[in-house]
């Protein structure tokens, strides 16, 4: 087994919880399938988020679906002018047999234009 890093993002609509937490789903749930891995393989998460969203924490979505036994950890990104509003970021830390080279970074939705050479 490898320790691989995977980046993801994704742009939210509104700073809401509601919104906030799917989109953290979303992004998780893709990063988890396109890299073949399930909770247990994750050793920790980072999430950054614009300033603009504050209706909640990013972790606390993720432990909604299976990642209560990862150690989870929120930041706010930094407040560049003319940057990307509503974007969740994530670093996830797993346990893989996969190649640094296989492993796919995930960007959805408006954060696609964050890294159009890794967006899926």
């Amino acid at each position: 087994m490898n320790v691989r890093a995977i980046r993801g993002a994704i742009q939210v609509e509104k700073n809401t919880l509601a919104d906030i937490h799917a989109g953290v789903h979303e992004l998780l749930k893709a990063i988890l399938e396109a890299n073949n891995l399930v909770a247990h393989d994750v050793i920790s998460v980072i999430f950054t988020a614009t300033p603009d969203l504050n209706a909640d924490f990013p972790a606390a979505a993720a432990r909604e679906i299976g990642f209560g036994a990862v150690p989870l950890i929120c930041a706010s990104e930094i407040d560049v002018q003319g940057a990307l509003p509503g974007v969740i970021r994530v670093m996830l830390h797993c346990n893989t047999k996969a190649k640094s080279e296989d492993i796919s970074h995930i960007y959805l939705k408006g954060a696609v234009a964050l890294r159009r050479d890794l967006a899926q």
